[in-house]
């Protein structure tokens, strides 16, 4: 279960939020095979004095609207499939969002089950390692 933070600009509207929201997730149901349920995405805002970047970093040229993806999720996507998952965000959030592909800025950081608790303060290792009554 991906957790998502993403950080736009105060002035983007409440529909390009949500098509932003919609192209990252539908990305990692069709990059790495997320299931569709698994939403959580905090949309945070910025503004000039918050959020302080270069505009020209590795040759792409930036403009004052970058939209920052941070995605938390479980160890064990192999770097094929983070490729495509960064390649399907960027194409969705241009097509769907008018985001320009220089302005999608993504990284991870990865766990394991033990670091996460999802719900009901229940350790997730104990709830992914559970057998069913057919096991």
């Amino acid at each position: 279960m991906p957790f998502i933070r993403t950080s736009v600009h105060k002035d983007t509207t409440p529909a390009q939020r949500q098509a932003i929201v919609n192209g990252i997730h539908q990305a990692l149901i069709d990059g790495i095979g997320m299931p569709a349920d698994e939403l959580f995405n905090m949309v945070d805002d910025y503004d000039e004095q918050k959020f302080f970047f270069s505009r020209t970093f590795n040759g792409y040229q930036r403009s004052d609207r970058v939209v920052v993806v941070e995605i938390t999720m479980r160890r064990g996507r192999s770097d094929a499939m983070k490729r495509a998952l960064y390649a399907n965000i960027a194409a969705n959030l241009e097509k769907d969002a008018g985001v320009a592909p220089s302005d999608v800025f993504i990284f991870t950081h990865e766990n394991d089950y033990s670091d996460w608790s999802v719900g009901g303060g229940k350790f997730a290792m104990a709830i992914a390692q559970q057998v069913g009554p057919d096991a």
